[in-house]
């Protein structure tokens, strides 16, 4: 009877314990239940592997980012975001389709500064979901773009034969050198001018000093005087810009000292004639037909008019060179000059 009054307080007690341990299993499961439901509803960020880095081969003031994409599904864009410092106000910089997997950051970057990135993705649900700070990364510039050694090569292979050819033709003297057929006719035109005792009419167009095709015709001026002067032939320049007449003045006053003929040097056979493009072209076809050169050169810049002067060398007789980088005009040239 005393062990029974004894056993039962014990039984009690066991009892008690037991409730309380299954109460305490019980919490512990409904908690570990309910922390493993929110880490299986959490959905991760769908972007990994984040790099980052100065872009290769360029001028520096570019950052190249990248990162990969566990899945795309349900991705609606991602935005880039940088700031100069990791704690610092991160402003957003781009917002980029879901196919992307890669920016070039060129947007006010400054060579040798740090910048910090973050990503966030935006998911066609609502959800965004903001990746880790990233960086710092720098750009820099490159001395050498590797992309472009194929011109390096092309460039040292050209040097090459250039140097070779000059070496060449100091030791060889008999070096053939093919003549430019443009360069025979000058030539050619002046000689039959000469044979013919008619004077050379040498029009540079309606270009001002400044454009291409005048300094060309410039040039050429000068070689086509020395020949005329060296033949005795009288050499006229109707202009059209008085700033091109006095250049051409000039240019021919020192072909004929460099020939040794100053005395042929006549001023007034380079005459300003106007700045009306057509008044222009009237005045020169007016000396065409009244003095009949037996040359009639064409360099500069020429329009509308260049088929008015062409045709009208054309009808005295004259041989006529033409020259211009005006491709509208060129078939009129073809046409009517020789």
């Amino acid at each position: 009877m005393n062990r029974l009054k004894l056993a039962i307080p014990v039984l009690i007690l066991l009892f008690s314990i037991s409730i309380y341990a299954e109460t305490g299993i019980e919490s512990l499961s409904n908690d570990s239940t309910k922390n493993d439901s929110t880490i299986s509803g959490m959905v991760l960020s769908p972007i990994s592997n984040i790099n980052g880095g100065d872009v290769p081969d360029d001028g520096g003031g570019a950052i190249h980012i990248s990162w990969d994409v566990k899945t795309d599904s349900g991705i609606r864009y991602f935005r880039i975001l940088r700031a100069t410092e990791a704690a610092g106000v991160f402003d957003t910089v781009t917002q980029l389709t879901r196919n992307f997997r890669s920016y070039d950051d060129r947007d006010g970057i400054k060579d040798k500064n740090d910048y910090y990135y973050k990503i966030v993705t935006m998911m066609n649900t609502g959800e965004m979901f903001e990746s880790k700070v990233f960086g710092p990364y720098q750009s820099k510039a490159q001395w050498f773009n590797k992309k472009r050694s194929v011109v390096l090569l092309l460039a040292v292979i050209f040097g090459f034969f250039i140097l070779l050819y000059m070496t060449r033709a100091k030791h060889d003297p008999n070096l053939f050198i093919r003549r430019i057929a443009g360069l025979d006719a000058l030539d050619d035109a002046v000689g039959r001018s000469t044979e013919m005792g008619k004077p050379i009419m040498y029009i540079l167009g309606i270009g001002a000093i400044t454009d291409l095709p005048t300094l060309a015709g410039l040039n050429i001026l000068g070689e086509v005087s020395k020949k005329a002067f060296e033949y005795g032939t009288q050499v006229r320049v109707p202009c059209y810009d008085p700033v091109v007449m006095t250049t051409a003045q000039e240019v021919v006053k020192q072909s004929a000292y460099e020939v040794g003929r100053p005395d042929a040097f006549n001023k007034n056979d380079i005459m300003y004639l106007t700045q009306d493009q057509f008044g222009y072209a009237a005045g020169c076809d007016g000396m065409m037909i009244r003095e009949k050169p037996g040359a009639i050169f064409l360099q500069g810049t020429f329009y509308a008019e260049a088929l008015i002067l062409a045709e009208t060398g054309h009808s005295v007789g004259a041989i006529q060179v033409a020259g211009t980088t005006m491709t509208s005009q060129l078939p009129f040239f073809v046409a009517a000059c020789d």
